[in-house]
């Protein structure tokens, strides 16, 4: 795990890091078998692992299901503290007014009006208390409230047929789920933590959350949701981490 205070190196040795796991994981011979490249250099290794990084993405695709919910636990079970996680540190967090915050909708979608928190909190409210699974090798439990994304997509009038649901965070974060995973009864866009106000460390004023992802596919200080047909990518995935992220 890459610790907290190196700044503007997190990025690149997350990179590094992603690499070293990969090529831990799969012998060279069978990367190279896998992909077809040739992993003599630099460049073959990347080729490869983006071949073997597509592979797994449909295996992942092909077994997820919405009836198929992540385990959840008693708030007995909650980490306390939950610990704080993005790839700058804690005294870097960002925060914005929340009264005046708004929501973006944009794309494949008949409504276009950006949302206020207040709207947000109008929906339907849910509460879960899951599982968060972090890439590097951590986990911690929490108890996260707030609408569900398939409401909110309905009520915009989003074409589920689409592709891809793509989410912009004023951190300068992105990343994008596929519609399946948007739809899923579990994946909620939290505005709550703990049964009080999300706080900026957990990404207020509003959070993605879905327990059946991998960390990073958990987006925080959400700016604009974008529902899509191109492939959105997204900040890790774009360096070499898997795009679907299951958990």
């Amino acid at each position: 795990m890459i610790p907290p205070d190196l700044g503007a190196a997190r990025p690149e040795l997350r990179k590094i890091e992603r690499r070293l796991l990969l090529r831990g994981t799969l012998s060279l011979g069978m990367l190279s078998m896998l992909s077809g490249c040739d992993i003599g250099d630099n460049d073959g290794l990347e080729r490869a692992l983006r071949v073997v990084s597509r592979f797994t993405d449909r295996m992942q695709a092909a077994l997820f299901s919405r009836e198929r919910l992540a385990k959840t636990f008693p708030a007995s079970a909650i980490t306390t503290p939950f610990p704080f996680n993005a790839y700058y540190g804690l005294d870097e967090v960002r925060t914005v007014d929340e009264a005046s915050w708004r929501l973006e909708v944009s794309g494949l979608v008949g409504d276009r009006k950006p949302w206020s928190l207040a709207d947000i909190r109008r929906l339907p409210q849910q509460s879960q208390i899951t599982r968060h699974i972090c890439v590097e090798g951590w986990s911690a439990i929490g108890q996260w409230s707030g609408a569900p994304l398939s409401a909110f997509l309905h009520h915009v009038g989003a074409d589920l047929r689409a592709r891809f649901v793509e989410f912009r965070c004023f951190d300068d974060y992105y990343t994008s789920i596929d519609m399946q995973t948007a739809l899923h009864p579990q994946t909620i866009m939290a505005v709550d933590y703990g049964g009080s106000p999300l706080p900026p460390a957990y990404g207020a004023p509003l959070k993605i959350r879905m327990p059946t992802k991998l960390g990073y596919k958990n987006p925080k200080y959400i700016s604009a949701i974008i529902v899509t047909n191109r492939f959105p990518g997204g900040y890790w995935e774009d360096q070499g981490y898997d795009w679907f992220g299951g958990s």
